[in-house]
């Protein structure tokens, strides 16, 4: 075979022609790396740096004490998050492998913790991109004149509509649900007009066929930022990674000018270190944490698997994680500015107008972008950033799983073409099964998603059997040996102390924790879901969290030998023979055997 035959060659003519491979032989592409280290950097920040960051992180700071919220979430960035977020990008570094697949190398009896993690990833972005949806069809109505959440003369408005207040003008509060004084346009717009939410999930009702378009769409975007694997998302990040922050810094820069600016950022960041004496303030901080550094489901570990054997990824580790801290604290400035001119212009409490999650890019911020001189501009701006946040959010956990499924069947999806081809099936079956979330009672479905298959209980449970996998059976210290040969870098001996004690102990006390204080779902704190709709919800959760076990069980019946032996030859799996291990990534990389039909 001809020097340099592999991943270019796309079709069988190309085959014969090019590199004189025989009829029955099979040309796998190449797995790939990083065109460069930015690219790595960027793709990273674009998937820990998203909606989180800027409708979570601020609320959850004023909801918990203001800056004193700061201190569990160091706390917990400290034992948790740094650490994990190092491990996981090492993991993928170091074996060169997916999520599931690098287990192999490391402890294959964990190989279940891979599986949980894919799981929880296809759940997330199944909602994520529902998200992204309504965000678009916002910004299309924002190039309306004028702003359809700003007043009540339209047709989907009720008799209780309250307009929003323009500039100089002052309206008395509202909030979610219809009182004497009426409810909020905005209100109107999101629930009657863009969901046109049904009474519960038993009334599915018919397909938004707005919503649907929106939701074609960004698929669509999504798929050809993937498509060619980590050669097109390399590029397409240096975009959606970087833009968001100039969408930010205007919003920070015209929030911050408003009058009652100072307001809302006092209101944002006033310690209030009572509160630190309330663990649900550490939960929050926790799964914040969990939350928004991807840890758990094997993101960082497909990520930092293209990057070659020698880059630094101690130190990158430590630069991400705290880009992605500061990004949340500057987006607090930003959101918390404008809701203070809000606050402001109402004449009412900033706690009364604070906001978390759908309710704060689809309701607080639209009413509050439309006091303002050129509404337009800055709704523009907010539903492209919104977009644009979570755009490569998106496509990088698609990218995650079907890295994944590529190195588990590398015959079968490393094929020319075989990937553009799989990937476009995967995206269409995930596009059909999101069908039910965008109809009339599809918030109720989202929600459910949201709340059990996507929990922060489910990644607890799977960081807990991941840092006990690599810190006590592949062992922590040879990790740190392994960070050391690749990087040139003496690995910090607190890191070991965190891989097996303090993150494991933190994260089962978190999972105990959620455990205890676990609350059923509710929607606008008043509809009560029917008991099968839970019973969905657990078997969903669940799903994820025994596959570790039921994975481990499954290996040990299935290999030979006594129970001891099983055991050892699961939890610490020979390593290959140099010259071995050579001449198969060669074969992976460039020709396989004779196919077998």
């Amino acid at each position: 075979m001809k020097k340099g035959c592999h991943c270019a060659i796309t079709s069988e003519r190309m085959w014969k022609n090019k590199c004189n491979v025989k009829p029955g032989q099979r040309v796998l592409q190449k797995r790939g790396h990083w065109g460069s280290k930015v690219e790595f950097l960027l793709a990273v920040a674009g998937n820990i740096v998203g909606l989180g960051n800027v409708w979570r992180f601020p609320y959850l700071c004023y909801k918990n004490g203001g800056g004193a919220f700061l201190v569990p979430y160091l706390v917990f960035a400290v034992t948790c998050g740094v650490p994990l977020f190092l491990l996981e990008t090492t993991m993928g570094q170091h074996t060169q492998e997916g999520a599931v697949t690098c287990w192999r190398k490391l402890c294959p009896l964990a190989e279940g913790i891979g599986y949980g993690g894919q799981l929880i990833m296809l759940y997330s972005f199944m909602t994520y991109i529902i998200i992204l949806a309504w965000a678009l069809l916002y910004l299309v109505f924002s190039f309306n004149s004028p702003l359809p959440w700003s007043t009540c003369d339209n047709y989907w408005n009720t008799a209780d509509c309250v307009d929003v207040p323009t500039w100089n003008l002052t309206l008395t509060h509202t909030n979610h649900t219809n009182h004497t004084n009426g409810s909020s346009a905005a209100i109107e717009f999101w629930e009657r007009r863009v969901l046109k939410i049904s009474g519960g999930i038993e009334e599915i009702g018919s397909i938004r066929w707005e919503v649907l378009l929106c939701l074609l769409a960004m698929w669509v975007i999504c798929y050809f930022c993937i498509w060619k694997g980590v050669k097109s998302t390399g590029k397409v990040v240096y975009f959606t990674a970087t833009f968001p922050y100039v969408m930010l810094l205007i919003l920070l820069i015209r929030g911050l000018t408003l009058p009652g600016a100072r307001q809302g950022v006092e209101f944002y960041l006033l310690p209030e270190v009572s509160r630190l004496a309330d663990p649900q303030v550490w939960m929050d901080a926790c799964s914040q944490i969990f939350f928004s550094y991807s840890l758990g489901v094997g993101i960082l570990i497909v990520l930092g698997s293209y990057n070659t054997q020698s880059n630094n990824c101690y130190k990158d580790s430590l630069w991400l994680c705290l880009l992605n801290s500061c990004t949340s604290l500057v987006a607090g400035f930003a959101v918390f500015s404008v809701l203070g001119f809000m606050a402001h212009q109402q004449g009412v409490p900033v706690a009364d107008v604070a906001e978390s999650g759908p309710g704060l890019a689809f309701i607080a911020y639209p009413q509050a972008v439309a006091m303002m001189p050129l509404p337009h501009v800055w709704s523009i701006c907010f539903f492209v950033m919104i977009i644009l946040l979570g755009l490569d959010t998106q496509f990088v956990c698609i990218e995650a799983v079907t890295t994944s499924l590529s190195d588990i069947f590398p015959r079968v999806l490393r094929r020319p073409g075989r990937r553009e081809c799989f990937l476009l099936l995967f995206c269409l079956t995930c596009f059909f099964l999101q069908l039910v979330m965008i109809t009339e009672g599809g918030m109720y479905v989202f929600q459910i998603f949201d709340y059990y298959a996507c929990n922060g209980t489910c990644v607890l449970f799977l960081c807990v059997f991941q840092t006990l996998a690599v810190g006590w059976i592949f062992g922590a210290e040879r990790l740190c040996s392994i960070i050391t040969d690749m990087t040139g870098e003496r690995v910090n001996q607190f890191f070991k102390i965190c891989w097996r004690y303090l993150t494991p102990l933190v994260s089962l006390g978190s999972f105990i924790y959620s455990l205890v204080e676990y609350q059923p779902l509710t929607f606008n704190r008043l509809y009560v879901y029917p008991t099968w709709a839970y019973v969905l919800g657990w078997m969903m959760a669940l799903s994820s969290i025994l596959l570790v076990p039921g994975w481990a069980l499954y290996k040990l019946s299935t290999a030979t030998g006594t129970l001891s032996q099983r055991l050892h030859g699961l939890c610490w799996p020979k390593p290959p023979d140099s010259s071995l291990a050579r001449e198969r990534d060669t074969t992976l990389q460039h020709i396989t055997e004779e196919d077998v039909e």
